[in-house]
């Protein structure tokens, strides 16, 4: 076989390479988990990774600092509430220190990333580690399989990292996003943050304009807001979170704005003006918002450039996506994707079991795939929002499904704990099997699990109502919700069944 760029390969003689039996680009969530399947596989594996410290975005600039952040600003809104208890006294002032919190942020993101991630690297055996850049270069004919667990393809793809040559019958590309910043004149001078320079940030902006009403932009907007900061969120669309339930989302707006978060809405940009530290975003002719900083949160981008997947015809979409079929291996054979280089449900447990599902199927020849409707997600603003399956408005439009809501003033620990903002619902079709779940509540990310596993039981709502819960929980939210199907409220004592 002819390699398909000559070219590229100088100054490296292919037959130098040193054999994989698979080579994974990347070092986040995605990654690891196939370098621990190949590993539990016998499979010689190579991991290159030159982006984001060891864990990825998760764990360095993404769900672990950001919710870290969050529950401590949550505890000090609380204690500065404290006096509005009537059975609480004194009036002890207590001030942020917005700086020592990053620090102490900080600490665990580093311990977390070496117990979890440098640490364990050191345990599998049969994981190369190199921290350097990686580049496709083409295919040649493959060699002999290094581990019995292989068969042999006809072809080995080369890769070069930090001056060597490597080559394996099979690729994992598992190299993240990050965030898309949308082309609007005059934003990129402007430099906005991003969510990960946000989280570096040691002193909260006096004032923060977020493009965006997603997950992302509203945690950091409840985020900086309780940390001091005045904030205005400006979506394209009609209305937050617009993948979510109508109806959730139109009462976390509400608790939101309470807090003094300002929502422009269904508005599009014309431009943005100003330098650094002085923002102003114009529309209609318009100034809408003045701000200090200005942070992107409309979505991401796949880390592709410059990884030579144009050398064998890998696909990807405008953004730089990998394509994938639902054994995560791309138009390519042999050449598989995972995680949120290929966009679909950019999460981190999404990225975990991806990761594992391709190092399984490229070593095995299986055909593991993921349920996507199994995939339960959460917006960790306070009250949290979590979601399964089918939506109120998914179910409507398809008519055959009916919808129960139950407000958590029916939830006695939702009593006991003075926190009966949100509700719960549950989705379900014309023969009772549940369809989807949704929650608004301060532990909506812990409520979401039961519908979850219901769902991946194949379940009927009335089955909740036979079995038995810990009492007073949150839990018992969807004990009660399934008992409203056959029996009104007002019939029901703390525990019927």
């Amino acid at each position: 076989m002819t390699p398909r760029n000559e070219a590229a390969f100088a100054p490296f003689s292919p037959h130098s390479a040193v054999p994989f039996d698979l080579i994974i680009i990347g070092g986040g969530a995605a990654a690891f988990s196939a370098a621990i399947r190949a590993d539990e596989l016998g499979a010689r594996t190579l991991m290159l990774n030159d982006g984001l410290p060891l864990g990825g975005t998760c764990v360095n600039v993404g769900c672990v600092p950001s919710k870290y952040l969050l529950q401590a600003l949550k505890q000090y809104r609380h204690l500065q509430q404290r006096t509005a208890k009537p059975w609480l006294r004194g009036r002890e002032e207590l001030e942020l220190d917005y700086a020592q919190l990053v620090d102490t942020k900080e600490e665990l993101v580093n311990a977390l990333r070496r117990r979890n991630y440098e640490e364990l690297l050191g345990r599998l055996r049969m994981v190369t580690f190199r921290a350097a850049r990686a580049r496709l270069l083409g295919q040649i004919p493959s060699a002999p399989a290094v581990a019995s667990c292989c068969s042999v393809p006809e072809s080995d793809f080369l890769v070069a990292a930090g001056g060597e040559l490597f080559r394996s019958p099979r690729l994992l590309i598992a190299t993240g996003a990050r965030t898309f910043v949308p082309p609007i004149p005059g934003l990129e001078a402007v430099r906005p943050l991003t969510h990960q320079s946000a989280l570096s940030l040691r002193t909260p902006p006096r004032s923060l304009v977020i493009l965006g009403a997603g997950p992302m932009g509203l945690e950091f907007a409840q985020l900086f807001r309780r940390a001091g900061s005045e904030v205005t969120v400006i979506e394209l669309q009609p209305r937050i979170l617009p993948q979510h339930d109508s109806e959730i989302a139109q009462s976390l707006q509400q608790h939101l704005e309470a807090e003094g978060i300002r929502f422009l809405l269904g508005i599009r940009l014309e431009r943005v003006e100003g330098t650094p530290g002085n923002v102003r975003v114009i529309a209609g002719g318009e100034i809408l918002a003045e701000a200090e900083q200005i942070l992107v949160a409309t979505g991401i981008r796949a880390n592709t450039d410059g990884l030579g997947l144009e050398t064998v015809g890998v696909l990807t979409d405008e953004r730089g996506f990998i394509r994938t079929d639902a054994r995560q291996e791309t138009s390519v054979a042999g050449i598989y994707a995972a995680g949120d280089v290929t966009g679909r449900m950019p999460l981190e447990t999404v990225a975990a079991r991806q990761g594992w599902n391709a190092a399984h199927n490229a070593l095995t020849g299986d055909s593991r795939s993921l349920r996507y409707e199994l995939v339960p997600h959460a917006v960790f603003t306070d009250p949290e929002v979590a979601a399964i399956g089918m939506t109120e408005d998914d179910g409507r439009a398809q008519g055959s499904y009916s919808c129960v809501r139950l407000s958590l003033e029916n939830v006695p620990r939702a009593l006991t704990q003075q926190d009966t903002r949100g509700f719960v619902k549950l989705v379900v079709d014309s023969s009772g099997k549940l369809c989807g779940a949704h929650a608004l509540a301060a532990h909506a990310s812990e409520l979401i699990h039961i519908p979850l596993l219901a769902m991946a039981a194949g379940m009927r709502v009335e089955e909740l109502v036979e079995l038995v819960y810990v009492f007073p929980t949150y839990s018992e939210a969807w004990k009660i919700a399934a008992q409203s199907r056959i029996r009104p409220l007002e019939r029901m004592s703390c525990c019927v069944l």
